[in-house]
């Protein structure tokens, strides 16, 4: 029969059939792919700046986001922040025509199979810490994308003066390191407005706020050729209102008791406790601001010098406080030390005792003649001791009128601080307000 005539025919006639379906069926869009990259890297040369004409200049478009600031160490002046980092240049020889290749108009390539430029930040201190992004981005007609997130440790010169109201403004160059700018040129990818104020991936969360990224297209000039630099500028400022709740109030609250002591008498021995006690608070206060208060060799924050200058003041006034009560105390004790005599009679100048027997032998003429020499000595010496009291009396005059002019001299001068440390104090609140007043104004 047919059947069995054909049956030994029929693996042929499949074979046949899946080969022209093999033919007519279009290719898998991934083979198209890998053609495509294995033709672009078949015979490239990632040693080679990609440009057919060596004269010509390849330019790298730069661009910049500022994602968030990390840290700011003043001490050691450096600042870290995470940024995206972006660069877009064309090479020559990663072109195709995408209507031959099912079209493709853009693939990713491995990095590290093409010729990358060796851009820089030239303030970096630290490794770069960034994701392990090994692809970029090429389309049809050679433009490469390269974009990465970046943690940058950068050197920045930082002022601490204004604390809590300071503003930092850190600066991250760009530039080749063996390309001079005939081979490798740089140049903006965005305008220079919008990466100004572009705060939109900005996380406003952290101690720091952004304020701007200036940006500015300079040429550097060394012994080694001319460098193409661009420099971008970030300004950032402190959100200052936990340091005023936690430095500021209390400082200043600290300072009115330290003035209020003024109001108690320079020769009262409670002042000296009292002011001993608000040093002791200084003291306090300063270690725990010290670990607040950002250290910066260059720079001392101002509220700092005000606080060292109160404590100037208030060891001053608490000296003199020492001072006074000292010499109050050798006035009156030297008014002490004089002797009040007592008027006492002499058992001689009492004259001699009259025996009843001899007056009634009837001697009389020689008695009554000691008698008379007795009184005319005490006399004497009842007068001479009303001098003694008097000259005790002139000096403890003189010692109060010492006295008087001491403390005299002393309420002049503590007037003279209670002046001094008001100004200061006034000079301290105007400058803080005049700082937060700048700070609110940008």
């Amino acid at each position: 029969t047919l059947a069995t005539v054909m049956a030994p025919l029929w693996p042929c006639i499949l074979v046949a059939a899946s080969g022209i379906l093999a033919i007519d069926a279009p290719h898998p869009r991934n083979s198209v792919l890998h053609h495509l990259t294995k033709q672009l890297l078949q015979k490239y040369h990632k040693e080679v700046r990609p440009v057919h004409d060596w004269t010509e200049t390849t330019i790298v478009y730069l661009d910049l986001l500022v994602h968030a600031v990390l840290d700011v160490d003043a001490k050691n002046q450096i600042l870290k922040t995470s940024v995206w980092y972006r660069e877009v240049w064309n090479d020559e020889f990663l072109t195709w025509n995408s209507s031959m290749f099912d079209e493709i108009r853009e693939i990713s390539l491995p990095l590290n199979d093409i010729w990358a430029p060796d851009i820089v930040i030239n303030e970096f201190v630290d490794t770069e810490r960034s994701p392990d992004l090994p692809y970029v981005y090429v389309n049809s007609s050679g433009t490469i994308k390269n974009s990465k997130p970046i943690q940058v440790v950068s050197a920045c010169g930082l002022e601490t003066y204004a604390f809590p109201f300071d503003i930092q403004n850190c600066s991250l160059t760009f530039n080749s390191i063996l390309h001079t700018v005939e081979d490798v040129d740089l140049a903006f990818l965005r305008s220079r407005e919008d990466i100004m104020h572009d705060k939109k991936m900005f996380l406003n969360d952290s101690e720091w706020e952004l304020l701007s990224v200036s940006s500015a297209y300079s040429i550097l000039q060394s012994s080694a050729g001319d460098f193409a630099q661009i420099q971008f500028n970030v300004v950032i400022r402190r959100h200052p209102l936990v340091y005023v709740v936690s430095l500021l109030i209390p400082s200043v609250l600290l300072m009115l008791v330290d003035l209020g002591s003024f109001y108690l008498p320079p020769d009262c021995r409670a002042r000296i406790v009292f002011k001993t006690n608000v040093l002791v608070g200084y003291t306090v206060f300063k270690v725990n601001m010290s670990d607040e208060v950002p250290r910066s060799a260059g720079s001392v924050p101002l509220i700092g010098i005000f606080f060292t200058v109160c404590i100037a003041f208030l060891v001053l006034s608490l000296f003199k406080s020492i001072l006074l009560v000292r010499l109050l105390h050798d006035e009156r004790r030297s008014g002490q030390e004089w002797p009040l005599l007592c008027l006492q009679g002499d058992t001689d100048a009492d004259g001699p005792t009259v025996d009843p027997r001899a007056q009634d032998a009837g001697v009389t003429g020689s008695l009554i003649c000691e008698e008379h020499q007795a009184q005319a000595g005490t006399l004497k010496e009842v007068w001479s001791q009303l001098h003694s009291i008097n000259n005790h009396l002139r000096t403890q005059d003189q010692a109060h009128q010492q006295e008087v002019g001491w403390l005299a001299l002393l309420y002049r001068l503590d007037r003279l601080l209670f002046q001094s440390y008001l100004v200061m104090l006034g000079l301290y609140t105007v400058t803080l307000c005049s700082l937060w007043a700048l700070w609110s104004g940008l």
